[in-house]
C-alpha cells in the first residue's frame, strides 16, 4: 500500500519503485547492483513481511526480511552514497504505557514481527548513524488488505460485526504518510520520527467510524482481545506521539479526515 502511494508522491523527482521480483531484499549482492545502478540520493525502505501473525508463525522469515534485509539495503546505501529512509512500526512497543510514545521510550516488543523490526532500527543506527526511521501504525489505503476494506467487506453479509475495543492505536492513511515522507527528504530528516495521522482510537471506535459513513444499518459491538486470540500478542496501546513530526515542520491531518478521504477515493 505505502509503496503504491510513495510514487505519486514523489512525482517529479525522478523516483524509481522496486518490487520484490527487482529485489528481494534477503540478496544483498542485488540490493547492491540495483542501487549503484540508479545512485538515488535516498533510498525509501517500505518493503516488509507485514503480516504479523505469519510472523509469529515463521520467525526466521520474519527476521530475514525486516531485520537482515533491512541491515542488507543499509550496507547498500552506504557504499553507493544513498541516504536511507526505513518504514518501522508502533509494535516495537509493548503496548504498556498510557500516553502516545515518544521517540525515545524504550522498545519492548511483544510479537515476532516487532522483534524483527526492533532489532533492525538498532542495527540501522549502526550502520548509518544519520538514517531516518519512521515509524508508524494501523496503515490503510488501495492496493492492499486494510481495515476499513475488511470491515465493509463483512458488512455485506453480516447486520452485525463485533470487533475489539481493548486495542488502541493511530490509524494512518498512506497517502498522507507518502507525503509525509516525501516532506521529511527534502528536510534531511536523520534520526527517529513517529508519522501517524493525528488522534487515537481503537479498533472498535474506527470500525463504527467506518460503517457510520458507508453502512450505517450495520451494527457493529465492542469486544475484547481475549474473545478474539490470535496467533501474535498485540500491544494494548501503541499510539504514536507526532511531536517528533512536528518539531520538523510535518503535520498530518486527523485520522477521521484520513478515512473519509479514502472512503471517497475508495468509492463502493
Amino acid at each position: 500500500m505505502l509503496g503504491q502511494d510513495l510514487l505519486p508522491a514523489f512525482a517529479g523527482h525522478d523516483a524509481i519503485g522496486l518490487g520484490s521480483r527487482d529485489a528481494d531484499l534477503r540478496d544483498a549482492p542485488r540490493i547492491l547492483e540495483v542501487l549503484r545502478k540508479a545512485r538515488p540520493e535516498w533510498t525509501i525502505l517500505s518493503a516488509a513481511y507485514t503480516d504479523v501473525d505469519g510472523c509469529e508463525g515463521d520467525p526466521e522469515r520474519a527476521f530475514a526480511v525486516n531485520r537482515d534485509g533491512a541491515i542488507n539495503v543499509a550496507n547498500a546505501a552506504l557504499q553507493t552514497g544513498s541516504r536511507l529512509l526505513f518504514a518501522s512500526t508502533d509494535y516495537v512497543f509493548d503496548g504498556t504505557k498510557r500516553a502516545p510514545y515518544e521517540i525515545d521510550d524504550r522498545r519492548n516488543p511483544i510479537n515476532v514481527y516487532g522483534r524483527s523490526k526492533a532489532e533492525a532500527e538498532i542495527r540501522l543506527l549502526d550502520v548509518l548513524p544519520d538514517c531516518c526511521i519512521v515509524r508508524t501504525s494501523w496503515l490503510f489505503g488501495k492496493g492492499g488488505k486494510c481495515f476499513p476494506d475488511t470491515i465493509l467487506r463483512l458488512a455485506k453479509t453480516r447486520a452485525e460485526i463485533r470487533v475489539v475495543n481493548d486495542q488502541r492505536g493511530c490509524p494512518t492513511y498512506t497517502v498522507d504518510l507518502a507525503r509525509a515522507i516525501c516532506e521529511l527528504t527534502a528536510r534531511k530528516a536523520e534520526g527517529i520520527v513517529h508519522a501517524t495521522n493525528r488522534g487515537n482510537c481503537s479498533w472498535y471506535e474506527f470500525a463504527h467510524e467506518i460503517l457510520a459513513a458507508k453502512s450505517p444499518s450495520t451494527i457493529v459491538q465492542p469486544t475484547t482481545t481475549a474473545e478474539f486470540p490470535r496467533p501474535a500478542k498485540r500491544p494494548a496501546y501503541s499510539a504514536l506521539s507526532d511531536a517528533s513530526l512536528r518539531n520538523l515542520g510535518v503535520q498530518l491531518p486527523p485520522w477521521q479526515d484520513a478515512l473519509q478521504r479514502y472512503l471517497s477515493a475508495r468509492g463502493n
